[in-house]
């Protein structure tokens, strides 16, 4: 169970320091407003990503790429293609996961964090995370771009997230999800080739 916990956080979740400036409440009530109305029209999301996983003892960071596919409401497969081929499938209550061929689920509806876990995972991709009852939210504007930084209540989820760090661009899609470990480790995630509401095959989602 901590590997698979361990590999939720590693997901989930580089470069110069780019100076931000925290936003007035109007502000991060237009992004809020903005960024909910883009998620409600969201049926599907692809996108290539590279994920970088900084470690304090390593001089590098781990470098992973590979594809997202999501399909509303909680459908979300991870399939990692470099350095190594891996997937992992939210569907429904359960996780999937395939490792070169080696196939293992894990009933979510049993456990509690596991479920907080996917719907973490879910809004973090829609970018409709903005619940006050389960985070404290801080807003900032960044160059061009909008950052919000989410910070679990939950005493649970705050064992193994410090903060969790979503990037938006100008019309509200994810550009960028950081993760933050209690011990300042992270992981990033950066988006790229994106596309919205084009039909992915059910296939993709096939476990």
């Amino acid at each position: 169970m901590n590997k698979i916990l361990y590999f939720l956080f590693f997901i989930a979740f580089i470069g110069g320091v780019t100076a931000q400036t925290k936003m007035s409440t109007q502000e991060a009530a237009v992004l809020k407003s903005k960024v909910k109305a883009r998620a409600d029209k969201t049926q599907f999301i692809s996108s290539d990503f590279t994920q970088y996983k900084h470690l304090d003892f390593l001089s590098n960071d781990i470098e992973s790429t590979g594809k997202l596919s999501f399909k509303a409401p909680n459908t979300v497969k991870w399939e990692y293609v470099k350095p190594f081929v891996y997937s992992v499938l939210f569907k429904g209550e359960t996780l999937y996961i395939n490792n070169e061929g080696d196939k293992s689920n894990v009933d979510m509806g049993s456990n509690k964090l596991f479920k907080e876990l996917n719907t973490l995972v879910t809004s973090s991709i829609r970018g409709d995370m903005f619940k006050e009852e389960h985070f404290s939210i801080t807003y900032f504007k960044k160059a061009k771009n909008s950052e919000v930084h989410f910070a679990p209540k939950d005493a649970n989820l705050a064992e193994f997230i410090k903060t969790f760090q979503i990037t938006f661009n100008s019309v509200g899609d994810v550009m960028e999800v950081k993760m933050i470990e209690p011990s300042n480790d992270y992981t990033q995630i950066v988006f790229s080739k994106r596309k919205v509401n084009k039909a992915i095959p059910d296939a993709v989602f096939a476990q």
